[in-house]
C-alpha cells in the first residue's frame, strides 16, 4: 500500500492530536471523522496512512513513548531503571496513566485494539525490557535462574494500575522510584 509521506513534525502533531482527542472522548467515541476534523486531514488519508483506528491509536501511543528500554544502558540495572523513569515527568506520567486506564477497558470490547497495542506497543516494550534484564544477567548483576525475572512486567504494570486504585493518588516518579527500590530490585536480589 502506497503511503503519503508526512514530515516527522506533521506526523508528531497528528499523533498528539489523536491522543488529545482520545483523552477527551475515550476510545469508544473516537472516530476517524473526528480525528480527520481535529487534524485537518481527510479520512481517506488517515485510512491510507494507518489502515484502521486501532493501528492509528497504537502508533500514536508508540510515538509518544520516550524511546525504547533497549536503548538504555547505564552500566547497572538500578541505573537503567532510574534512567527509564527519568524520561517522563510527573505531568506526562499522570496523563499517560489516565489514557492507559481508559484503553485497558476498551481492549475487552475491541480485540483489534488489543492486537494493535500488543504488536506496536507491548511487544516492543517487552523486547526492550528483556534486553535490559539480559544485560544485567550478562554483567553478573542478576542470576539467570532468578524466578522473579519472569514477573517483572507484571510487577511494573501492577504498580501503574494499583497506585490510583488503592491510594487514589496519581502516579509519579517518586512513587515509581520507591517501588522500584523497595519491591522490584529486592525481588531480583539487587
Amino acid at each position: 500500500m502506497a503511503r503519503t509521506r508526512l514530515t516527522p513534525e506533521r506526523e508528531g502533531e497528528l499523533y498528539d492530536s489523536v491522543l488529545d482527542l482520545l483523552r477527551e472522548v475515550g476510545y469508544d467515541a473516537l472516530t476517524m471523522d473526528a480525528i480527520a476534523a481535529r487534524t485537518r486531514s481527510s479520512k481517506a488519508t488517515l485510512y491510507r496512512q494507518w489502515g484502521s483506528k486501532p493501528e492509528l491509536v497504537a502508533k500514536a501511543l508508540r510515538h509518544n513513548k520516550p524511546g525504547s528500554l533497549a536503548d538504555i544502558d547505564t552500566g547497572s540495572l538500578r541505573g537503567d531503571f532510574h534512567a527509564a523513569l527519568s524520561r517522563t515527568d510527573d505531568c506526562q506520567m499522570e496523563k499517560d496513566a489516565a489514557l492507559m486506564r481508559g484503553l485497558s477497558h476498551a481492549v475487552h470490547e475491541y480485540p483489534e485494539l488489543l492486537q494493535a497495542l500488543r504488536e506496536l506497543l507491548i511487544e516492543p516494550e517487552m523486547t526492550g525490557l528483556d534486553q535490559l534484564l539480559q544485560r544485567a544477567v550478562d554483567r553478573g548483576e542478576l542470576r539467570p535462574d532468578n524466578p522473579a525475572l519472569k514477573y517483572i512486567p507484571h510487577m511494573l504494570v501492577g504498580a501503574l494500575a494499583a497506585r490510583q486504585l488503592i491510594e487514589d493518588r496519581p502516579l509519579d516518579q517518586a512513587f515509581l522510584i520507591d517501588y522500584l527500590d523497595s519491591v522490584i530490585l529486592p525481588a531480583l536480589g539487587v
